[in-house]
């Protein structure tokens, strides 16, 4: 069986092997669209740095922001999850596949 969603994961798990990243799209996921100042709460950083991590998400397609008004919004787009969690479950039914066969093979 051929993964078909690794290579379009990668650069989400890329994303979200990021401590700070992985807690901001937690935040999104929990709290909704959130503005850099609503973000920031909680980090030892700078809103700059915030921004730095909330780019990269962007470009794994994770995140978009927009301007409604003054501040820059941030919500979570989570089709990208729904891919990277599609990669996870498809390794984890090869694994168990091959656990299978293991077992098979030892207990003949």
């Amino acid at each position: 069986m051929r993964l078909l969603h690794v290579r379009d994961s990668v650069s989400v798990f890329a994303a979200l092997g990021d401590e700070t990243r992985l807690q901001i799209v937690a935040r999104l996921c929990k709290e909704g669209p959130a503005s850099i100042v609503r973000l920031s709460e909680g980090f030892a950083m700078s809103r700059q740095a915030i921004t730095k991590h909330l780019h990269v998400l962007e470009g794994a397609g994770l995140v978009r922001g927009s301007r409604p008004g003054r501040e820059s919004v941030w919500e979570l787009l989570p089709e990208r999850l729904d891919v990277a969690r599609a990669s996870l479950d498809q390794i984890s039914a090869e694994w168990d596949a091959a656990l299978g066969r293991l077992k098979d093979f030892v207990e003949k």
